[in-house]
């Protein structure tokens, strides 16, 4: 096949150039469909424990709460010693954490709090690794090849989680939760496998100080740094102001009747449009304004879910709901490319917690907006005005700061537009 017909694809670049991001990817991709095996199955065991809604709720907690709190201070620890010890460090506390879950899976008799204390034990371990694999790519890619990279990465968990929670439900239904649990502990045995190769890779530049002080010098460094600040705050808003996930439910009762199968395909659609916008981003790779590319993805993921909120048939919205997965997919690939390649080695653990914390805060709390304007008035309303916010955050933030709409990467050099490389 010809290099012109391959160009539309996916960047496969850097697994023909790098057997160690190989080796990292294969292990983060298995590890990610144990993860959401294990979604599943946690969601199931505290259901079946309790039938309490409440309950149910209280996982999602216990799994975004480590990050919120420790995710700065993890990211602090990350920039002063080797990112590739501390990864490992982490990882081999979620398999025994995982382990412990099918220990307890296999015997029983373990109250809801145990289950859910191990669940939280396991995102603090989480947070701990997060902000250290945070400079993988960088670190093993040329910065040509660092958007690829991230799209690979982004691609491996899409498909992740799609087939996790159906094989997860499959093995579930099989052979019970011990099983599904002991199944996500082996794949950290990969993940663990995957990183061990890597060169030892410390802070270049200065170190991060210990305590109060290393998170005060990353969130400096973030309140001055205009184009880092602006991408993190366009994914806030993109997700704060129109996430749609919890009004689905609402909407296909106010439009579609109903209909479960409505629903299924509008849940769907967005991961679809994702994965699908993830296997064609190799134009996107390849552009050198990711800032411009960012906000014409967040701006495009607002105005459809705003369209998808005055329809009435249910096929065009399906269609809207595709647009907006690809959209939001294209954003998130080009915003981890901002961050990455212009964030110093020294802050890329810090930076990246906190990229860490907007993506866990952002959606809950989109999810909570969208649930009380719709409580307030209906779910379609929720929709198109959460979508038209989100168009007037990205305008705003794309004319306030022109230097992420103009900044291209330097693939021999640093962006433009960087600051100087500490606080």
């Amino acid at each position: 096949m010809s290099h012109g017909l391959r160009r539309p694809f996916i960047d496969a670049e850097p697994l023909r150039t790098s057997p160690a991001f190989r080796r990292l990817l294969i292990g983060r991709t298995v590890s990610v469909l144990g993860g959401f095996m294990a979604m599943v199955t946690v969601m199931y065991q505290v259901w079946d424990m309790t039938h309490s809604t409440a309950w149910s709720g209280a996982v999602g907690l216990a799994q975004a709460l480590p990050t919120v709190l420790f995710g700065l201070f993890a990211g602090a620890r990350a920039d002063r010693g080797d990112r590739r010890r501390i990864f490992l460090f982490a990882t081999v506390g979620q398999g025994v954490c995982s382990l412990l879950l099918a220990v307890q899976g296999f015997l029983g008799h373990v109250p809801v709090t145990g289950v859910l204390a191990l669940l939280a034990v396991h995102s603090c371990f989480g947070a701990i690794g997060g902000p250290a694999a945070g400079v993988f790519v960088p670190r093993l890619l040329p910065k040509e090849q660092v958007a690829a990279g991230l799209a690979l990465n982004q691609v491996s968990s899409q498909a992740m989680m799609l087939l996790g929670p159906a094989l997860g439900g499959l093995v579930l239904g099989w052979a019970g939760i011990g099983v599904c649990y002991l199944l996500d502990a082996l794949s950290f045995g990969l993940a663990f496998y995957g990183a061990y190769g890597l060169p030892p890779l410390p802070p270049e530049g200065e170190r991060s100080r210990t305590g109060l002080r290393g998170v005060a010098d990353g969130l400096r460094f973030l309140a001055g740094h205009r184009v880092v600040r602006g991408a993190l705050v366009t994914d806030l808003a993109a997700t704060v102001l129109s996430m749609p996930m919890s009004l689905f439910p609402l909407v296909n009762a106010e439009r579609f009747g109903g209909d479960p199968r409505t629903l299924g395909l509008f849940q769907s659609a967005v991961a679809v449009g994702g994965i699908t916008a993830s296997a064609l981003s190799g134009p996107v790779t390849r552009l050198r304004r990711p800032g411009l590319v960012m906000l014409y993805g967040a701006g495009t993921w607002g105005a459809a879910l705003a369209l998808f909120g005055l329809l009435t048939d249910p096929w065009a919205g399906f269609g809207l709901l595709l647009v907006a997965g690809a959209a939001d997919t294209t954003s998130v690939i080009s915003r981890s490319t901002i961050v990455q390649t212009h964030t110093p080695d020294a802050l890329l653990g810090r930076v990246t917690a906190a990229e860490q914390i907007v993506g866990q805060a952002g959606p809950n709390l989109g999810n909570l907006r969208g649930g009380l304007v719709a409580g307030w008035t209906s779910g379609a309303t929720a929709l198109v005005s959460g979508g038209l916010l989100c168009l007037l955050a990205v305008a705003f933030v794309g004319t306030s700061t022109p230097e992420l709409r103009q900044g291209a990467r330097s693939p021999g050099g640093p962006a433009v537009g960087a600051t100087p490389d500490v606080p």
